[in-house]
């Protein structure tokens, strides 16, 4: 076996390559190891701007801000609502999608799928798709969370490619032992489509926790009806508006700014989906790769 000899270029590039690489490293993480320290740190460290790496005043009286706020409460259910049941259906709907237009026979593949990547370009405008809504009575109705963004035609081209990869004898073989489309479907398509299936649950349920758009557009009168990044949303306007002022004292005399409460409520809708990602994250790369490659 030949060990590779590392000249003097090779060694350069290395240190200029493992610099490069911390220096990264450091300026992706700084942002949420500062948010976090100041959302665990005294209020009036928000104003000094003195919090870096770690709190100087630990305290977890800006958590406990967050979590008396009503708005928060009933946004962080509804987020997870919309959520847990805006990526299954839309994952349930894309996939049978995309088997149907992945089928050889199917008599209008080549027009369907041409009529998906147009919607990806062209939409109706904002006015338009308002008014829309407002006469399929979606508008102040949770439903305007999830039906809207149940059929994605990036999502559902991506699973479509996935499946024209898989070898037609399969599906063959099925019917000759006389098994229909759908069991087809269940029973061999999907198990071999677990790849690509994360992915796609992956792309969704980030949407779906962080979206915060259509709640203030749609259901903006209704308090019943928020999710968590709206609520953040107006805590970050809140904390514009009032930058540097105290908002009150807790526990003999720690200080809650809207600053403080604006990154403990970063943390709270941040770590969901931090943890959510590494259990995916072996599908992610295989299924967008080979989602994404049309032979």
């Amino acid at each position: 076996m030949k060990i590779k000899k590392y000249g003097p270029g090779d060694i350069i590039f290395e240190i200029c390559l493992i610099l490069f690489m911390v220096i990264f490293l450091v300026v992706t993480l700084y942002p949420i190891v500062n948010t976090l320290a100041i959302s665990f740190n005294d209020g009036f460290d928000t104003i000094t701007h003195r919090i870096h790496f770690i709190p100087h005043m630990f305290t977890t009286d800006n958590y406990k801000a967050v979590f008396a706020k009503e708005g928060y409460r009933m946004g962080a259910v509804n987020t997870v609502l919309r959520t847990v049941l805006g990526t299954l259906i839309s994952l349930v709907v894309n996939a049978i999608l995309a088997y149907v237009i992945s089928r050889k026979r199917f008599l209008f593949k080549k027009s369907f799928s041409l009529f998906w990547v147009i919607t990806m370009y062209v939409n109706g405008g904002l006015i338009p798709t308002y008014i829309t809504f407002q006469k399929l009575h979606l508008t102040n109705n949770f439903l305007v969370y999830i039906i809207p963004g149940a059929v994605s035609a990036f999502n559902m081209l991506v699973i479509r490619n996935y499946m024209n990869g898989i070898p037609d004898s399969l599906e063959e073989s099925a019917q000759i032992d006389g098994a229909g489309y759908f069991k087809i479907f269940y029973s061999i398509i999907s198990p071999l489509c677990k790849p690509v299936y994360a992915t796609i649950a992956l792309f969704v349920a980030v949407y779906q926790w962080n979206a915060w758009f259509d709640a203030m557009l749609y259901n903006k009168m209704h308090d019943e009806l928020t999710v968590l990044q709206y609520e953040l949303m107006k805590q970050l306007q809140t904390a514009m508006k009032s930058a540097g002022s105290v908002e009150g004292l807790k526990n003999g005399g720690t200080t809650i700014t809207p600053t403080s409460i604006r990154a403990a409520a970063t943390i709270c809708t941040m770590v969901p989906i931090l943890f959510v990602y590494p259990f995916l994250q072996r599908y992610f790369v295989t299924g967008l790769t080979i989602g994404g490659v049309k032979e």
